[in-house]
């Protein structure tokens, strides 16, 4: 492979590693201008895009292409003056100086597989769900600040379930805007390999790679499942750069899915 398709396969690679806006915004109008050997030069347009790269995904970058090219790589990043910058980082500037949007719609509970029946008010806490009951009002309260991920862990019929829509429906009643998925990760693997049979991987990526709160319930499923693991780790990578708040739930504790990173 010539250095131009080292790059073009790396990118494809990351595209798929990264959310959409995240590739999109740093990524995707990156060039490759110069190799010597195994040491990378990427081109970037601005300096702010260079910083972002060497502080958030040098390594990720460095890891793609030395799988590609099947050996340790070094790779530098430099500003290259005319080079195309991409337009969702020209939005994102512009966004920053005008005045705020107006008022989009609510998002419905419904959008979000929600139950309406599941909500804190509902919830009866005992003495051993109070931790968690607690754990999940304070993410309600402030997504991706106070415990990001959240894991809860219980067995069956104990209110993991519960919990984790009321999470939803009182992020959604505080914050009208916030995107909330939830699904569980039988349904997650099934939608996967439709999207896979059907051609439509990206429609899949981008709506569970660009919410704002993502609530996976009974990870354990997952467990031996390798394709949908990696999928699901991409989705979780993507979400936790981004800040996002995501909520876990299991049957069993961690150390009993030992297949599950």
């Amino acid at each position: 492979m010539n250095p131009e398709q080292i790059w073009q396969a790396a990118q494809e690679e990351l595209r798929f590693q990264l959310s959409k806006p995240s590739y999109e915004t740093w990524l995707k109008n990156a060039s490759l201008v110069g190799r010597e050997k195994n040491d990378f030069k990427i081109g970037v347009p601005t300096k702010l895009a260079k910083d972002w790269l060497e502080d958030r995904y040098s390594a990720m970058i460095k890891e793609t292409l030395s799988a590609i090219v099947s050996g340790d790589v070094s790779v530098a990043f430099e500003v290259v003056p005319g080079q195309p910058e991409s337009l969702s980082r020209r939005s994102a500037i512009a966004v920053a100086e005008e005045s705020p949007p107006e008022e989009e719609e609510p998002v419905l509970a419904e959008a979000s597989q929600l139950n309406p029946k599941f909500q804190f008010q509902h919830f009866v806490v005992g003495n051993n769900s109070r931790f968690a009951h607690a754990a999940c009002r304070a993410v309600a309260e402030t997504p991706a600040k106070a415990y990001n991920p959240l894991f809860l862990y219980g067995g069956v019929g104990l209110g993991k379930t519960h919990l984790m829509h009321a999470i939803g429906h009182a992020v959604l009643e505080k914050h009208h805007r916030r995107r909330v998925a939830y699904v569980t990760s039988e349904k997650f693997m099934n939608e996967m390999i439709s999207s896979i049979q059907e051609g439509r991987m990206v429609d899949f990526r981008t709506r569970y790679r660009t919410v704002d709160v993502l609530l996976v319930d009974d990870i354990q499923f997952l467990a031996g499942k390798d394709r949908t693991q990696e999928e699901f780790f991409h989705t979780f990578n993507s979400l936790h750069e981004l800040n996002r708040q995501i909520v876990i739930s299991s049957d069993r504790p961690p150390k009993e899915i030992p297949t599950l990173e």
